[in-house]
């Protein structure tokens, strides 16, 4: 049975993972017009970077158990949260306040068609590891009701 319960852990940490790309990626949205932060400047996007990961490869349970190998039990993390290093957007736009001395404003380097693609697979990928924790559920259920 630890087998069933490593694969709930790896879908969950797929779970934790995509809910802070979903995260990331939303704050990256909300702040497409944002040209003034605390830090000064425009807003500068941000993206995740993922990283396996075993998990629990030294619980009692899993050495105890030898059906799991350790290459078996990976699961995925955030590694690092970074600032996306490109350009910020020039316009011009002499009338606002946070223009330059040549009426251009830096905008966010943020396009929001790619934060939107970017979302929708985050989305798909969460969905996904609720359809593995659910379809385990649904068998070891049925494995009780044989055993009835």
């Amino acid at each position: 049975m630890s087998g069933h319960f490593t694969i709930f852990d790896i879908a969950a940490s797929g779970l934790s993972a995509e809910l802070k790309r979903i995260q990331v990626i939303s704050t990256n949205i909300a702040n497409v017009n944002s040209t003034r932060t605390p830090e000064g400047g425009p807003y500068r996007r941000k993206d995740v970077i993922f990283e396996a990961t075993n998990i629990d490869k030294d619980s009692f349970e899993n050495i105890l158990n030898s059906a799991v190998s350790e290459e078996d039990a990976v699961g995925v993390e955030v590694k690092e949260i970074y600032n996306d290093p490109s350009p910020f957007i020039k316009k011009y736009d002499p009338q606002h306040p946070d223009a330059d001395q040549n009426g251009y404003v830096s905008y966010p380097n943020v396009n929001v068609v790619t934060e939107m693609v970017n979302l929708m697979n985050a989305s798909r990928s969460y969905g996904a590891n609720v359809t593995v924790i659910q379809s385990l559920k649904n068998m070891i259920s049925k494995a009780f009701d044989i055993g009835r």
